[in-house]
Order: structure tokens, then sequence, then C-alpha cells
């Protein structure tokens, strides 16, 4: 595993890849040693594209993935990718599309190992409702990433 360290609006993001695709973003926690361990074109690549994201001159990344998880969960992880940057998508109507239950898809996205790459902050609660997001500061980095991607929640 290779790991590198992004500054963003939303705190400080590990950024980690196994041989040749990303594996995860996650939130580096205060203790941890921050210094990028390495120095692989992919997670410059990453980066580059997560500083473009933050900046709005990226509204869809083109990297290579390898989440780790069952395959309902990569099916949901997918599903997610396809819904457009500044738009949304509910847990009931991902579940609809996958054949499946709100709950499930909401389990897996909370599960989502690689946030803000695989949206699944462009996920809601039927009737707009935020739902819940497992990153950062919780709902409001949910608020936050939407807000930033021009989404106005009631």
């Amino acid at each position: 595993m290779t790991i590198c360290y992004v500054d963003s609006p939303v705190g400080r993001l590990a950024i980690e890849a196994d041989h040749d695709a990303v594996t995860a973003v996650r939130w580096a926690g205060s203790d941890e040693e921050t210094r990028d361990k390495a120095t692989s074109p992919l997670l410059k690549e990453a980066a580059r594209q997560l500083d473009h994201y933050f900046a709005r001159t990226l509204t869809r990344f083109d990297l290579p993935l390898a989440a780790r998880g069952t395959d309902f969960q990569k099916r949901v992880w997918a599903a997610m990718c396809d819904i457009p940057y500044g738009e949304t998508a509910t847990y009931g109507g991902l579940a609809m599309a996958l054949a499946t239950g709100p709950r499930p898809v909401g389990m897996a996205c909370g599960r989502n190992p690689i946030p803000i790459i695989q949206p699944c902050h462009r996920v809601l609660g039927s009737g707009g409702k935020e739902g819940g997001f497992s990153g950062g500061t919780g709902l409001p980095t949910k608020r936050q990433l939407l807000a930033l991607e021009g989404v106005v929640l009631l």
C-alpha cells in the first residue's frame, strides 16, 4: 500500500493505493504521520484530481479504483459513480434501480471506502432529506461537498 495526503476544504485526506488502483480515501487522523509516504504517479494524479475537484474545475474523476467490498456494495458504489456532479439521487431510487431495499443501499454507502471519488455524498433520503454521511464531520461534511457542487438542500 502507498499513501499520500491532500489538504482540502473538508479536512486533510489520505489517499491510499495498491499497485495500480486507488483503494481508499479517508480523513487523516490528527495523530497520524502526514508526510507523503509515496510519490507514485497514480497518487500524484489522484491528488491532482482532488485538488481540481475542490477548485470546481473537475466534475468527474478518472482514476482506476479497487474498492474492497462485497459484490452488492460494489454495485451500489458503481451506481453512485453514475450520479452526475451537482445532482443527487435517493437511497430509494438507487434501491429500485438495483432491485433491493433502501437500507442495504444506505449501509453500502456508509461502507464506501473511496468517498468523494465514489460520491456517496450525492445520495439523499426520501424527500431530499440528507440521510447520513460517515466521512469527515458527518452531515456537515456532506453538506459542504454538496454545496461545493452547487446542490441546495431545502
